[in-house]
């Protein structure tokens, strides 16, 4: 697989795609993969970045006949591995505020703090974009640079974003057991 995708070749390799050759495809998705790999792992996690990538690929491929060639093609990609993992974490949260739920109900009785339900509320609050600035430069550790290249805007967004998103969950946690200000940072 290569490392860095051949820019000027991919828009050439995606209008191929679209008119039904495989091995352009093929290629597409070999000089591509790793990028997108890398924008599922910081995203979501590495333990699924493989399906998330795959899930991209699959809803990029039925979607290949309406890519107009607006935007390249890597940008395309990024684009719906970001839906992808949005999807994944969307789901994630809808699933853990039902397991959050059924906690609650046990540990209602004990006095136990709950800072596991508290930061699931306040991350699902966050809006989007500060969401996924913050998961990929305080979770997944990207820099500032590389998550402005991955969102294709300017550092200082970036910055914003995961300062607005620290400001926001400290707000949130701060008068929570068990949390104390740890976010701030």
């Amino acid at each position: 697989m290569a490392e860095h995708p051949d820019h000027g070749s991919l828009p050439a390799l995606a209008a191929a795609a679209r008119t039904g050759d495989r091995a352009a495809l093929t290629e597409l998705i070999t000089q591509t993969s790793p990028t997108v790999w890398r924008v599922c792992a910081a995203l979501v996690d590495v333990a699924s970045a493989d399906d998330l990538t795959q899930d991209t690929y699959v809803r990029a491929i039925g979607a290949l006949q309406r890519f107009r060639g607006d935007a390249s093609p890597l940008s395309w990609l990024i684009a719906i591995a970001r839906r992808v993992c949005a999807d994944e974490i969307a789901g994630r949260q809808r699933r853990r505020r039902l397991a959050d739920r059924l906690q609650i109900h046990r540990r209602a009785d004990s006095g136990e703090p709950l800072p596991t339900v508290a930061l699931s509320v306040a991350l699902a609050q966050l809006p989007r974009d500060r969401l996924e600035a913050f998961l990929l430069t305080a979770v997944a550790g990207f820099s500032y640079a590389e998550a402005a290249a991955v969102f294709d805007c300017p550092v200082g967004t970036i910055r914003s974003r995961v300062s607005r998103a620290r400001s926001d969950l400290h707000r949130a946690l701060s008068d929570e057991p068990g949390f104390g200000g740890r976010l701030t940072g």
